[in-house]
């Protein structure tokens, strides 16, 4: 038996010891057997901080019988889980302890369901208070057969032609075909976007020195210089940060080329690093923080982190589907 058949053997085996149920069903089963149960699901939120928008996400699962639990995702850092939800007169709310922020203090979140989707306040560890909205999150699961179109340049090797950074200091340089970030400072945005697509692309990290991979301008794969020995986890090489852990540690080391092959199509995503697959076609879940946005269901960008310390770019290949 070819290796190829034994594993589609084994995945049918595991697959039958359970049922499978779409988020919609489970969703729909929970609204009729428990409290709160339309909130179950996943929801792309809009936060307004200081003015400006920013993207968020929210998961709520119900635990056993009837306690809501789920994920949350700020405008910065990684997904954290939610031990508790409590609803209480149609209105729901949950604490989470700080994450990268310097204050002690609690994040408290607030909302409740509307005729659009929820809707409420998040109290941060700072004690500023960010109004939100949110929208149920889409499935992204369209049945189709994957046809590529010609693979598209998107770092001609010469200047910063289809590229813009999103901040005050642009301190993006072009020298022997290399895209490189010198020192910390804006990131780097493609102004053409993508929907499903095959991205190759190769980097170099200084030692110590991380960057991302943002995936229409919303799901992080992670750069960085991982210590040899390193755990996989998702905030290391090659991780889906926040979400999605890679089978092995397959970061070369700093000053070394390396290189990322990404599949994207939906939500499901394989990622090849340096010629391993360490991610085989597993779902994100939503967003990864530091996402240009949560319209998940729209095209977006590809997007390359600059605020983490000196890492180069090349060979910055996409293959678009139809």
């Amino acid at each position: 038996m070819h290796i190829k058949k034994k594993i589609a053997v084994v995945c049918i085996g595991l697959l039958g010891l359970a049922p499978q149920f779409s988020d919609a069903q489970v969703a729909a089963v929970n609204a009729k057997t428990v409290t709160g149960g339309e909130l179950v699901g996943r929801w792309d939120l809009t936060v307004i901080e200081d003015g400006k928008e920013r993207a968020s996400w929210l998961e709520i699962e119900v635990s056993g019988y009837k306690t809501l639990v789920g994920r949350f995702v700020a405008s910065g850092g990684s997904a954290r889980p939610v031990s508790k939800i409590v609803l209480e007169q149609n209105k729901f709310t949950f604490t989470i302890p700080p994450q990268w922020e310097r204050e002690e203090k609690d994040m408290v979140f607030e909302g409740e369901p509307t005729a659009e989707g929820i809707k409420g306040v998040i109290h941060s560890s700072s004690g500023k208070e960010y109004p939100f909205t949110g929208v149920r999150a889409p499935l992204l699961t369209e049945k189709k057969k994957v046809v590529w179109k010609k693979p598209v340049q998107l770092f001609n090797g010469k200047d910063l032609t289809g590229w813009e950074v999103d901040g005050k200091k642009n301190q993006w340089i072009v020298q022997n075909g290399e895209l490189i970030s010198p020192e910390s400072g804006s990131n780097i945005i493609t102004k053409e976007k993508f929907r499903d697509f095959k991205l190759h692309i190769e980097f170099k990290l200084k030692p110590k020195s991380n960057s991302g991979v943002y995936l229409r301008g919303r799901y992080e794969t992670q750069v960085i210089d991982n210590p040899a020995d390193a755990h996989p986890n998702s905030h290391l090489f090659g991780g889906i940060y926040g979400f999605l852990v890679p089978s092995e540690n397959a970061a070369l080391g700093p000053d070394k080329w390396q290189s990322f092959d990404i599949t994207l199509i939906g939500r499901m995503v394989t990622v090849v690093a340096n010629g391993k697959t360490i991610i085989c076609n597993q779902e994100i879940p939503g967003i990864t923080g530091g996402a240009l946005d949560s319209k998940e269901g729209e095209p977006g960008p590809i997007y390359l982190q600059g605020d983490h310390g000196p890492v180069s770019y090349r060979n910055i290949v996409l293959t678009p589907a139809e």
